[in-house]
């Protein structure tokens, strides 16, 4: 018996029927390939000629730029300001050309000078330099021969008698802001008794001593200073303030009343 087992097929015989035939490859044409690299050469001949060509251009127009500077100006609305010297000191620190030139160093010989706050300089065309100056505002004096600015900071210029006017803050130099609010707190209690504080010190020990416009002075100590100062206000509104020409010093540190250092003859004749 003959049996017929159709599964049973070789592999091989199937595969032959099934596979697809091989397509030939074309072969590239020469002178296709030809054409394009030479205009990829010509594509980087003319972006190298572009570049030459902007590089020497921009070296010709970087010196026709950088130019011995001429001039140096100062833009600024100054009161206390001498810009005449601070011209020339910006000028003493010119060593190179217009564009060469380092207006860091120029700006640091700006700021040396005590009135400047801020500076800004810059190269102007033609060669110059222009400086733009924040002049400082002084608020108050800082002991004998500082000055403070609006923000607290100290600066040091040449003292003259046209400060004289300020208040005179005094304390540890890294208490100026501290000072400064203090100052304007105790100066709205003064103001209401018709009065002004002229001087305040802050002590290491955080003690406060004021000084009125009156001539008086006030030892207040460190702790419920404005409690203690509106009860002596209270009391000076009532009973010290005509006798104030012979008050030299009062402290209010005591909890139910003021201790009070009256002038001698001799400094009464001297403060009339």
């Amino acid at each position: 018996m003959n049996l017929s087992l159709p599964w049973m097929r070789l592999q091989g015989t199937s595969e032959l029927e099934t596979r697809p035939s091989a397509q030939p490859i074309a072969a590239s044409n020469p002178v296709e390939v030809q054409d394009k690299a030479w205009r990829t050469v010509n594509s980087l001949l003319a972006l190298a000629v572009f570049v030459g060509t902007l590089v020497y251009l921009s070296e010709k127009v970087y010196i026709w730029l950088d130019q011995p500077i001429q001039e140096v100006r100062v833009n600024s609305h100054v009161r206390h300001l001498d810009t005449e010297t601070l011209a020339q000191s910006v000028a003493s620190g010119i060593s190179s050309s217009l564009l060469s030139q380092d207006v860091v160093y120029l700006r640091e010989l700006a700021l040396a000078d005590p009135w400047v706050h801020s500076v800004s300089v810059q190269r102007q065309w033609p060669a110059a330099i222009e400086v733009t100056i924040t002049e400082e505002v002084p608020v108050a004096r800082w002991g004998d021969v500082g000055l403070l600015n609006h923000q607290g900071d100290i600066f040091w210029p040449e003292r003259n008698a046209d400060y004289d006017n300020l208040p005179k803050l005094n304390g540890p130099a890294h208490e100026t802001r501290a000072i400064m609010q203090q100052f304007h707190d105790l100066n709205r209690l003064f103001s209401g008794y018709g009065l002004k504080l002229t001087g305040l010190s802050l002590e290491g020990r955080g003690a406060w001593t004021l000084e009125l416009d009156n001539g008086l002075q006030i030892v207040a100590g460190r702790e419920q200073v404005m409690p203690r100062l509106r009860r002596f206000m209270k009391l000076y509104d009532a009973r010290l303030s005509d006798m104030v020409e012979t008050i030299e010093k009062i402290d209010i540190r005591y909890t139910n009343g003021v201790a009070v250092k009256w002038r001698t003859e001799e400094r009464q004749d001297n403060a009339g």
